[in-house]
């Protein structure tokens, strides 16, 4: 699989197998998110890798329970059930579902991984966006290894008692929710509104004449409106 393809097939799996991720691919894995870009080169990243233990379960019970919560009021503010949702076989109530049965079984998901920022400087909270090109980079080496994931912030509710089971220094700061496994399902291709709704040129809104998508391409109508938002 080239990088190329990759990138247009490393969608959000949320449905996992039981099957632990070995010791040399999570290596890999998180080799490659230490590999990407940060501001100055300063790669104020690291990663807290949770699989087993009572540590681990600790963790994944804390996010598990935020995460149902937050779904739950997500599910009834966004009108999953109405609509297109009461459809069965709906993208919508599929979506749902999916949605649903992670957060249902979050405590068992095979890796948790935490993409944690440690500030060097005090006026500059935006530098943590050095952050998730890490994380998608350790994405990307995921899909390339077979596995998939999906990033969250679930883990603001419980960051403060996330801090402590793990014995963070205070100023440190977590920055995503990551949790990875080999998919029960399969990887993309990846549906996103077409291009044209989503690059510009010179006037905004207006798509330049080349930004158009390649033939045979699925879309999805998630998201905001393109265009003027």
């Amino acid at each position: 699989m080239s990088l190329y393809q990759g990138l247009l097939s490393t969608r959000a799996i949320r449905r996992y197998t039981d099957e632990p991720i070995p010791a040399e691919a999570l290596r890999d894995i998180l080799f490659a998110a230490t590999r990407a870009p940060s501001g100055s080169n300063r790669q104020p990243f690291r990663f807290v890798v949770l699989t087993d233990g009572a540590v681990a379960e600790q963790a994944k019970a804390l996010i598990g329970e935020t995460a149902r919560g937050f779904w739950e009021a997500k599910r009834v503010a966004d009108g999953y059930d109405e609509g297109s949702g009461a459809s069965a076989d709906s993208p919508k109530a599929r979506m749902a579902r999916t949605m649903q049965h992670y957060v249902d079984h979050f405590e068992s998901v095979p890796v948790l991984v935490l993409g944690c920022f440690v500030p060097y400087r005090h006026t500059a909270y935006t530098d943590g966006a050095s952050v998730y090109p890490a994380c998608q980079n350790l994405l990307l080496a995921a899909r390339s290894l077979g596995y998939g994931g999906v990033m969250t912030i679930w883990h603001m509710a419980v960051e403060a008692q996330l801090r402590q089971l793990l014995h963070m220094p205070e100023e440190v700061k977590i920055m995503a929710t990551i949790t990875l496994g080999r998919p029960r399902g399969g990887h993309g291709p990846v549906r996103r509104r077409p291009m044209g709704e989503l690059v510009f040129g010179p006037r905004w809104g207006e798509a330049p004449p080349w930004a158009v998508d390649p033939e045979g391409v699925g879309h999805t109508a998630a998201g905001p409106p393109g265009g003027s938002t």
